[in-house]
């Protein structure tokens, strides 16, 4: 399964695996209920953005999403919804029914390899594929899906409101312990560990990553008086730990991953995307003539607003490598932060029309080109990944800016009510995003065409609100 906004994939050789012993449960679902997962999925996704502190980066999304995406295609799910970082230091992941995945910053961070985070979304996949949450929940049928979505809601607002360990539902595997309606029995997790761990072979990870990273948490555990969040719905016990290393152990040899400097690229990036770094650590990872910590030095200062010292980060970097994606897109923003337009659209075109797959260069490119009021082409390349994936808040608030300076729009008042809606939905703001269609309908009355394409879209919301959990 290849999707069009998952771009950059990492080079993984697919494995030739034993016979995989995965129990096919997923194949046979109805229609009806593939549209009812859907909708918890797409449910949830709203939820998460409003509740949590969700980093939205298209680089790091994509990164990540092109290892979910790997795994996911040996099952026989659907194509996921989306994958979502939330910046929190916690190692933590969970996956829903309808095929959203999403991690805490903290598990990038703990992380050695990508092999050790695709353990652990492979660990989710299966739990998904293997239909735990239906098996496990006899009540959750026909809207008992909504049911189930507003636990999984009720459990990240818990997560989020309460930091007592004792009391606080614990984020975890596509839900939390909320009363145990939401954990997994042990035959479930140490089900979901044999075929998560089946499926990260065939797609190339290296399976003792995932016994690796039961050790890391185990070690993280004792060195502290309290357990990682993810400890609390998937407890570790001897017996899984010991069973993941000998099934790893009977699987053939995998090759070394040669992508270990993109993965400390990606981790020291979410480190200062996440705030889990300070300036003296960046600065000894450069001090260390480090590719990776040269351009998290660049990304931090331009958190600051020091371009200065961005520049020099960067003019590092570059030393070392030519080229390189996130290079690019940071020297376009010291471009941009310095307003050097020109500069600014020099460095990022030629990228992003080398890679027209690559959200991120063109989303950059299309940032560069609204701000020298080219709103026509900006929303050209929006649009070509908006009808991809419709649930992209990065590309909405990409158009919702563009239409706010388009001063020559006959209608820009609708478009910019349009837009915003768009953004509104998909970051959980439901009413609040009808309240806007329903004013932008108002105000496109004139125009028969414009007015029905609104209606319909807010038909749509409107039925996806009364969808309540």
């Amino acid at each position: 399964m290849t999707l069009p906004w998952a771009v950059q994939a990492q080079t993984v050789e697919f494995n030739t695996a034993p016979a995989m012993s995965v129990p096919d449960i997923g194949g046979g679902i109805g229609l009806l209920d593939q549209q009812k997962e859907t909708e918890i999925g797409e449910k949830v996704y709203r939820e998460v953005n409003k509740q949590m502190p969700v980093m939205h980066n298209p680089w790091l999304e994509d990164r990540l999403l092109s290892t979910f995406t790997h795994l996911l295609s040996q099952t026989k799910l659907n194509q996921p919804i989306g994958l979502l970082v939330i910046n929190d230091p916690q190692i933590n992941a969970f996956a829903v029914p309808g095929g959203l995945f999403a991690m805490n910053a903290g598990l990038i961070n703990a992380a050695k390899n990508m092999d050790e985070v695709a353990g652990v979304m492979a660990h989710e996949i299966a739990h998904v594929s293997q239909r735990h949450y239906s098996r496990s929940q006899e009540a959750f049928k026909g809207q008992g899906f909504l049911t189930l979505a507003g636990l999984l809601v009720g459990a990240l607002v818990a997560s989020k409101a309460d930091s007592d360990v004792g009391t606080a539902v614990m984020l975890g595997s596509q839900a939390a312990i909320m009363d145990k309606q939401l954990s997994y029995s042990r035959n479930q997790e140490r089900e979901a560990d044999r075929i998560g761990m089946q499926y990260m072979y065939a797609a190339g990870y290296n399976p003792q990553s995932m016994a690796d990273f039961f050790e890391v948490m185990n070690r993280a555990s004792s060195r502290v008086s309290f357990l990682p969040d993810f400890w609390f719905t998937h407890p570790l016990t001897s017996e899984r730990m010991s069973e993941a290393r000998l099934r790893a152990n009977q699987l053939p040899a995998v090759k070394p991953n040669l992508l270990d400097e993109e993965f400390d690229i990606i981790k020291w990036y979410t480190r200062v995307l996440s705030h889990q770094v300070t300036e003296q650590q960046l600065q000894t990872a450069v001090n260390q003539n480090k590719f990776a910590g040269q351009l998290a030095m660049a990304a931090y200062q331009i958190q600051q607003g020091d371009y200065k010292l961005a520049q020099q980060a960067l003019d590092a970097a570059k030393k070392q490598k030519k080229s390189h994606v996130l290079m690019t897109l940071l020297q376009t923003d010291v471009y941009l932060g310095r307003d050097k337009l020109d500069d600014a659209q020099r460095m990022i075109q030629s990228a992003a029309v080398i890679m027209p797959e690559n959200r991120a260069l063109n989303y950059k490119y299309a940032e560069v080109l609204i701000r020298q009021n080219k709103i026509s082409e900006a929303q050209a390349i929006v649009m070509r990944f908006l009808r991809a994936n419709t649930r992209d808040l990065s590309g909405w608030r990409l158009m919702q800016n563009s239409a706010n300076v388009n001063n020559e729009d006959r209608y820009k008042a609708v478009n910019v009510l349009r837009y915003r809606a768009e953004v509104e939905f998909w970051s959980g703001y439901e009413e609040n995003a009808i309240k806007s269609l329903i004013h932008a309908h108002r105000l496109a009355k004139d125009n028969k065409s414009l007015a029905a394409t609104v209606k319909v879209r807010l038909t749509e919301m409107q039925k996806a609100r009364m969808l309540k959990i």
